[in-house]
């Protein structure tokens, strides 16, 4: 908002330069953009922020620097213009909660044509506003001062009275501007017997509108609610000033007094008769009282306001209030829509009190170390042995792309977002894959070669319709070489093995089983659930071909994903005594049919394996001559050993016939 430093002195006049008064208005959360001289007087161009609508006027600017500064109030003199005709206009409100009051009056016989006086067509310019005519500029400047946009119609291009209601979809109308909206019941319009003549709190219609052959006008001064207005300028793609000032508030008891004023202001320029006002009410938004407790006050704001200094900060503000022991109950004004809560009030009495009169002190508080249990696992553990295994941390958004989560979680019904920032973030994830291979794309088409990332962040999936599981995972991502190009290492790609043995290195010392896994984004064979405890806690598999090809990516990378609850916790570390007695190693080799698994051969050798057997481990697979067509050899490694004393052969013997046995039974191998 732009304005003369000599209008706003018309207003209040407190000693100060005109830097020193931009420095209050900076203050007061006005932020002065800018100052400018012009002639004799100097332009000062404000930003309120969107919360203070009641400071895109002259009169609520001088409020702000009469409350700081303590300079006295000068309100505008708004007389009673006298009725000399009694003509009128019906008013009707169709929509009564998105136009509550709605005041108007006929003045017959004005000479359109007058001249504007210099001293308004010059405040006019200086607030950036070109001067028209004599009825658009006293319209135009009664907005500045006093904050309420107002509008004239030419009353004899109006057919019976003035209806306020929605608009009729396709109704037609042209503005001032020009243009030819597609109205729909969402906008609100003024509308005589006949047809819609303005857009209701943004623009006048072109139709009805005042010239300088206009003789009687009809002058317009209403309330239209924030949010009957709020976007619909926008929806438009253009702003006016007045659907700037309705859709932030503005102050519905002054309705009366600026259409009292306008008048004013044209019998002066234009002359003419003066017909009644005429006022359509009903329930204008309530100012409740709000609860301001002075201890509430010096926790806040860390400083202490007795209620002396409380009171005459509310009393300069012009807020109505009653003293109550330690508390106020604060009624705001109808021009301040910013004030709700409590904290709105402290905002004010820090604001005014000085926000460079509150002292900076250190803040005090016991830091107490809170316990942390070696039972569980942080996630800042976590992350260290990811990293120390040659894996890179990145974060990405939680927003994602629908396509994502068809391709890499095979959600077709993802947890959608009402208001997405952009078309490709319109879904909450539930795996964190597609961040992954989206960084991965990022990095190889400039030319990166390897890639080891990971990343921990929430995933998102309806429980109900209004209940979500917010899991945190953890998921990582191998691309290219398994080591660095170096001289002294043969280079070669990395395989699901080496990730496989990167998850086991994290979940250690969990017991972690790999079972085969059919997962959407990864290739069939080569993907595997992970298991701890029976339980299922993540995944780990190549990228599907499909998706390898459609993300452009010359090699397959490996990727998985836990779930960081299923494996924060741990067993504590027991005690196991150290024998001194030497480890005996035999070898077991059986042919099993080809759809035996390993990881069911070992279940079962653990589970039935005697006390003295301390390890079993697979280090062959052979198929080939010598083994039959549909099945395979493993060759187990068996080690045994007691605390107490050197074993025997018989008792080595009687131990590994003993998981002969088991496997002869249970899978029908032949021992080789």
């Amino acid at each position: 908002m732009k304005f003369s430093e000599n209008w706003l002195r018309t207003f209040v006049n407190p000693p100060l330069a005109t830097r020193e008064l931009a420095d209050v208005l900076s203050l007061s959360g006005l932020d002065v953009e800018q100052v400018d001289a012009d002639g004799d007087d100097w332009v000062l161009t404000t930003k309120p922020t969107p919360n203070r609508g009641d400071c895109l006027s002259l009169i609520g600017v001088a409020r702000e620097v009469a409350a700081v500064t303590g300079a006295p109030l000068i309100q505008p003199e708004t007389k009673n213009v006298r009725v000399t005709a009694t003509d009128r206009l019906t008013v009707t409100l169709d929509a009564p909660q998105a136009c509550p009051r709605y005041c108007g009056r006929l003045v017959k016989g004005v000479n359109a044509g007058a001249a504007s006086p210099e001293w308004m067509t010059s405040r006019l310019a200086r607030s950036g506003i070109r001067p028209i005519s004599a009825l658009v500029d006293i319209t135009n400047y009664v907005m500045l001062e006093l904050g309420q946009p107002l509008h004239a119609f030419d009353a004899a291009k109006l057919s019976g009275g003035i209806r306020v209601r929605q608009a009729k979809a396709g109704e037609k109308l042209t503005l001032l501007n020009g243009m030819e909206p597609a109205l729909t019941p969402a906008f609100l319009v003024i509308a005589d017997d006949a047809k819609a003549v303005a857009l209701a709190g943004i623009m006048g219609g072109l139709d009805t509108s005042v010239s300088d052959a206009t003789r009687d006008v009809f002058l317009e001064s209403a309330f239209f609610s924030p949010e009957a207005i709020a976007g619909k300028a926008r929806l438009l793609n253009f702003s006016s000033d007045s659907s700037y000032r309705f859709e932030r508030g503005v102050d519905f008891a002054g309705t009366l007094a600026a259409l009292e004023r306008a008048t004013q202001l044209v019998t002066e320029i234009c002359g003419g008769s003066v017909g009644p006002v005429t006022e359509a009410k009903t329930t204008l938004p309530s100012r409740d009282p709000v609860r301001l407790r002075l201890a509430r006050v010096e926790r806040l704001l860390g400083i202490k306001l007795d209620g002396i200094q409380a009171g005459d900060i509310l009393r300069r503000l012009r807020f109505e209030f009653a003293p109550a022991g330690g508390e106020f109950r604060v009624t705001p004004p109808s021009y301040r829509f910013d004030i709700a809560i409590e904290e709105d009030l402290v905002e004010e009495l820090a604001r005014i009190h000085g926000y460079d009169r509150i002292p900076a002190t250190m803040p005090v508080a016991p830091a107490t170390m809170l316990p942390a249990p070696e039972s569980r696992r942080d996630i800042a553990s976590l992350r260290g042995l990811l990293v120390a295994r040659d894996y890179q941390e990145v974060v990405t958004y939680s927003f994602v792309d629908a396509a994502w989560e068809s391709d890499f979680a095979g959600n077709a019904a993802p947890v959608a977002l009402a208001n997405p920032i952009a078309s490709q973030m319109s879904v909450m994830r539930s795996t964190l894959a597609g961040g992954l291979v989206n960084c991965l794309v990022h990095n190889v088409s400039r030319k990166q070669s390897r890639a080891r990332l990971f990343e921990v962040g929430r995933c998102f999936m309806p429980l109900s319709s209004n209940d979500y599981k917010q899991p945190v995972r953890i998921g990582g991502l191998s691309y290219g070489d398994a080591r660095h190009e170096q001289w002294g290492i043969k280079g070669r790609p990395g395989d699901f093995y080496d990730i496989k043995g990167d998850v086991e290195a994290l979940l250690a010392p969990l017991p972690v089983v790999f079972r085969a896994l059919d997962h959407t984004a990864l290739h069939p064979g080569k993907a595997a659930a992970i298991e701890v405890g029976g339980v299922a806690v993540g995944w780990i598999g190549e990228l599907h071909p499909r998706w390898q090809r459609k993300y452009d990516l010359p090699l397959p990378p490996v990727l998985f994903e836990l779930e960081y609850e299923a494996i924060a916790r741990r067993g504590l570390p027991v005690y196991k005594e150290t024998s001194k007695f030497p480890l005996v190693r035999r070898d077991i080799a059986a042919e099993v049919e080809e759809g035996v698994t390993y990881q069911d051969v070992l279940a079962a050798l653990l589970q039935g394996r005697p006390p003295i057997v301390t390890e079993i481990g697979l280090f062959d697979i052979y198929r080939g001559t010598g083994v039959e067509k549909g099945k395979k050899s493993l060759a187990f490694m068996v080690l045994l050993q007691d605390t107490r004393k050197t074993l025997t052969d018989a008792e080595v013997e009687s131990a590994v016939s003993q998981l002969r046995r088991i496997l002869q039974q249970q899978f029908n191998a032949k021992l080789r």
